[in-house]
């Protein structure tokens, strides 16, 4: 099941709330269990037994280091325990075809029969769950959250549906007050319906109607400079909405069950450095990258060289996060030695005005990223690399011409509009006259006092939205794959 879907709008969503708001408070922990077991079940029924396994085993291995004590010998192996079996989890279900296809490839090499090993399907969400999993269980043995006596509570953070999938990521402390106590409000529900509404239309309106360009263009056999230039600007565009859009929908069904996330993105094509822009994009994943592997690694406490390679280690690492394949490990070394180069250039990562000589450049390596981290292999991104530079001419290929709508057209400049204004705001207009709750791309949604105008705009282009949902066979999210 997923958010842009018709079973979601309206069988699962308003059964759920429903459910939830009847139920006392003391029982509504037990709704979002039950409920987001169902939503994952939707998928496989199969696979809700492993992530039941997983949310048990490491709340155990909460209390085991708890009763040896903070950051204790005996809190130490139980911690490395749980952490190893984590990530063996993970690395058997999302890395052992990658592994098994690597090692066939060399052998058959030397004229060896490859290695056989039935197809391992990658549950989704787990990427996510996993790393959840692993900061409750390090945050416990550091002593920096104190382990739930309440299995209910810690399956509830594990399992809210909401984020279950694909994020924001969370650490226990950041829901442990919520869980227990929480405010349900109609301004905080009004609130969080708008965002759902902004996210679904980021993603059906604008995401959708990119996505056939996108897939056509990397699909092209012989791409010309401008048809490999409009495919990475295309995808540019896709992913930032399509994933942006999530995690506006994932915000506004929390608020609507009381909850208040944190910010997964934060106009992040603004940014003025790859340092910026990874503390703009995915924000709540570059958190979790920064606390349990940069500084574990040593971050910059061992030298100017240890800093460079720690840097460059964090990213290529988050890069194999995203996916079992040599392009998200390009694509993380390519970010990883970007940031590594920042810092021995000595760049200032908070820009204080906008200075198109430094947004340029970053944009640019942002893009080329991109083009690795879509393409299916290495060398598709490589002949797109060919093509975009190749500079044969300012004309689009007639095959990909004639597959090119004016919608998507249309729409591609328009989420491109939408991008330059939300990066160009906050340097051409001065501050709102009143605070806001939250920055980041749902900041104005959260300004009370517009509701009712926000609500005349969004109204009528969610229901286009769910017309065209209508529409469409199927509109999966593109980080459901991680």
């Amino acid at each position: 099941m997923v958010f842009s879907s018709h079973v979601f709008l309206f069988l699962f969503l308003p059964l759920f709330l429903a459910v939830y708001y009847l139920a006392p408070e003391r029982r509504r922990s037990l709704v979002i269990v039950a409920g987001s077991y169902l939503f994952y079940a939707w998928w496989r029924v199969d696979f809700l037994l492993l992530f039941v396994a997983v949310t048990v085993f490491n709340w155990g291995i909460g209390l085991a280091i708890a009763r040896h004590g903070a950051r204790t010998a005996g809190a130490k192996r139980w911690m490395t325990f749980g952490v190893a079996a984590d990530l063996a989890v993970l690395g058997y279900f999302k890395y052992a075809n990658f592994g098994v296809d690597s090692f066939n490839t060399l052998i058959t090499g030397f004229g060896m029969e490859p290695f056989a090993l039935a197809q391992v399907i990658l549950p989704i969400g787990i990427s996510f769950y996993t790393f959840e999993s692993i900061s409750y269980v390090v945050d416990v043995y550091r002593g920096d959250c104190k382990p739930t006596r309440s299995p209910l509570d810690f399956a509830a953070f594990v399992a809210l549906f909401p984020h279950l999938i694909a994020g924001p990521v969370f650490r226990y402390k950041d829901l442990d007050d919520q869980l227990r106590a929480r405010t349900h409000t109609v301004d905080k529900f009004a609130e969080g319906s708008l965002r759902f509404m902004q996210g679904f239309i980021k993603k059906v309106i604008v995401a959708d109607s990119i996505a056939p360009l996108v897939d056509q263009g990397f699909a092209l056999s012989d791409p010309t400079t401008a048809d490999a230039w409009l495919a990475a600007l295309a995808y540019t565009a896709q992913l930032y909405f399509d994933f942006s859009g999530y995690s506006d929908m994932a915000i506004g069904l929390a608020l609507m069950m009381g909850f208040r996330f944190i910010e997964n993105f934060n106009q992040p094509y603004s940014a003025q450095s790859i340092t910026e822009f990874w503390r703009r994009w995915h924000i709540s994943l570059s958190n979790w990258l920064r606390d349990y592997l940069y500084i574990p690694l040593g971050g910059n406490r061992l030298g100017t060289a240890r800093t460079y390679l720690n840097l460059f280690l964090t990213m290529l690492l988050g890069g194999l996060w995203h996916g079992a394949n040599f392009t998200f490990l390009l694509w993380g070394a390519w970010h990883g030695g970007w940031l590594a180069v920042e810092r021995a250039l000595g760049v200032d990562p908070v820009a204080r005005r906008f200075m198109v000589w430094r947004w340029a450049p970053t944009f640019l390596i942002v893009v080329l990223g991109w083009v690795m981290f879509r393409a299916a292999s290495v060398g598709a991104a490589m002949d797109l690399y060919r093509a975009m530079f190749a500079f044969d001419g300012l004309g689009l290929s007639e095959l990909y011409a004639g597959q090119i709508s004016r919608l998507q057209s249309w729409t591609l400049l328009l989420a491109f509009a939408v991008i330059a204004w939300q990066g160009l705001k906050p340097y051409l207009l001065p501050p709102p006259p009143l605070p806001l709750p939250h920055r980041g791309d749902g900041a104005a949604v959260a300004w009370s006092g517009y509701r009712p105008l926000l609500m005349s705009l969004l109204l009528p282009l969610f229901v286009l939205a769910v017309l065209k949902l209508s529409a469409q066979s199927y509109s999966p999210f593109l980080y459901f794959q991680f």
